[in-house]
């Protein structure tokens, strides 16, 4: 005689995944943000002190308004030495890339990594309601990745 199990029929079991998936939970919040009126010099001056290179360039009401990077100073050095002009009086807003890329703080990372692959960018600016909030990575995606292996995508 078998053995009879009291339990009753028992319910399916749902996965449940609660891992975060969007951009906000993974981007860098702490930025090293420059102004479109400050020098040439004062940008590479904090290149090399915070180990970065490149940022955001936002105004004074916290919306993106370009990006300055190291080859956009390069570009500055090389220019000067050649027309023999003085290297750093320049603004930022003079050689800064205003036709930036930027990704919505709300888009889920996979979406994200797609956005990387395709436009073969490193970093993007994350925005939320045009007001730049973050800066979102290929390692932070790697990371995020990491993270959610446990859980099935």
């Amino acid at each position: 005689m078998g053995i009879k199990s009291f339990q009753g029929a028992r319910e399916e079991q749902k996965k449940q995944f609660n891992a975060p998936i969007l951009v906000e939970d993974y981007m860098s919040k702490n930025l090293v943000i420059f102004k479109p009126e400050q020098s040439i010099l004062e940008v590479m001056e904090l290149f090399i002190k915070h180990r970065i290179s490149g940022g955001p360039v936002c105004n004074d009401a916290g919306h993106l308004v370009g990006i300055i990077s190291e080859a956009d100073c390069m570009k500055q050095i090389s220019e000067s030495r050649y027309f023999n002009m003085p290297i750093l009086e320049k603004n930022v807003e003079n050689f800064m890339t205003t036709e930036v890329d930027t990704i919505p703080h709300d888009m889920n990372i996979f979406d994200a990594a797609s956005r990387f692959y395709e436009g073969h960018r490193r970093r993007l600016p994350v925005l939320d309601h045009g007001k730049l909030v973050g800066q979102i990575s290929r390692k932070d995606i790697v990371v995020a990745a990491l993270k959610l292996n446990s859980h099935n995508y």
